[in-house]
Order: C-alpha cells, then structure tokens, then sequence
C-alpha cells in the first residue's frame, strides 16, 4: 500500500515537475546521454590515461565486466590512431552511456550533441561552486509564482460562482487545478523524505 501512495504521488508531482522542467530546460531533459553531460568527461580522461577508474561510478557492478571489455578493445583500436581512434572513442562512448541509462532504468537512443539543459546546467553549477543557495531561490521564486497565479485565478472565479452555471465551472477548473497543484508539491515532499527513510531502513538491515 505504501508503495502503491508513493508511487501515485511520484505520478501527480511529474506533471508539476514537468511545468517547472519546460520553463527552466525548455523542455529538453537527456543529460548524461549528451556530449556535454557529466559522463563523457570521466570517460575521455579514462581513455587518455588507460585507467578505466574514473567510469565505473557511472554504472551498476552487474555492467562493469561489459563495460571494461568495451574500454580495452577501445584502448587498444584507438593507437592505432586517426579514423580508428575516433571510432574507439565513439564505440566506448556508446557502451557506456548505454549501460549508464540502462541502469536508470531509460532508453538510450544515441549520443546527443544537445547543451545541458539550463535547470541541469544550473544543478551541476551548484556543485561547483560548493552551494545550492542560489538553485534553490530560482526553484522558490518560480514555485511561488506559479502557485501565487492559481491562487489568484481560483479566487477572482470564486467571486462569480454562484452567478451561474458557466460560471460554477469555471471555478471548479480553476479550484481543481490550484489545489491539485499545492497538494502534488506537498505529496512530492512527504513522499521524497518518507523514501528516503526506507532507503536508510533497508540499507541499515543490510549489513
């Protein structure tokens, strides 16, 4: 049962999310999967070095055989130099964004040449610079806005709701999306930290 309420309030804040994704990113959301994401750094400076080290963070142990067969193959095709050393890159490059978003559970459908999408470009700038302050006052400001609007449209229809029929409706879509709205970000936030508690709980039988 927990599992079912938790999954229904991952489903509800996905659709919030997705509002909030499109007016930051702009709608577009592969990262990893890109030529500008995190992963293809770590590999190239693995390739260079001839120490595969550096990648493994990126997969599940259960990849690591498959993945460090792709890295030698590619290791050794790639001095060979030119047109062969960037097929090796490429090859490997593949493999392991593959795998990585197998892991996630996503489809990998290529590389992509896309730039970071600006909320992820904005989260990977926080960990650089050491504080996530200014992340989350954009993430607030927008949050507020947006609920701030419903608000608004809900109260200014509730004026006119008894006035007639038409006018009841249009109160009712207004009420329904301002208080599905607050309640999805409210559900998204007891959900995150009760999973995160069975996280902990489960990790902690383990042992």
């Amino acid at each position: 049962m927990k599992r079912k309420l938790w999954i229904r309030s991952v489903r509800r804040i996905g659709f919030l999310l997705t509002g909030i994704l499109v007016t930051f990113a702009g709608g577009a959301f592969a990262h990893c999967d890109s030529m500008t994401g995190p992963v293809v750094p770590d590999a190239r400076a693995a390739l260079e070095s001839g120490d595969i080290s550096p990648v493994l963070k990126w997969i599940m142990p259960e990849y690591e055989a498959e993945v460090t067969a792709a890295f030698e193959r590619a290791v050794e095709v790639r001095a060979l130099g030119g047109d062969a050393r960037e097929l090796a890159d490429q090859y490997f490059l593949e493999t392991l964004i593959r795998l990585h978003r197998e892991g996630e559970g996503a489809p990998f459908t290529g590389l992509k040449d896309d730039p970071a999408a600006p909320i992820v470009a904005m989260a990977d700038q926080a960990l650089a610079d050491g504080s996530v302050d200014g992340m989350i006052e954009k993430i607030n400001r927008h949050l507020a806005s947006a609920v701030a609007e419903k608000f608004q449209k809900a109260l200014e229809a509730s004026r006119n709701k008894d006035r007639n029929v038409e006018a009841g409706r249009e109160f009712v879509a207004a009420y329904v999306t301002y208080v599905h709205y607050v309640e999805g970000v409210h559900d998204a936030i007891i959900a995150a930290g009760s999973h995160h508690a069975e996280n902990k709980s489960d990790s902690g039988h383990a042992h």
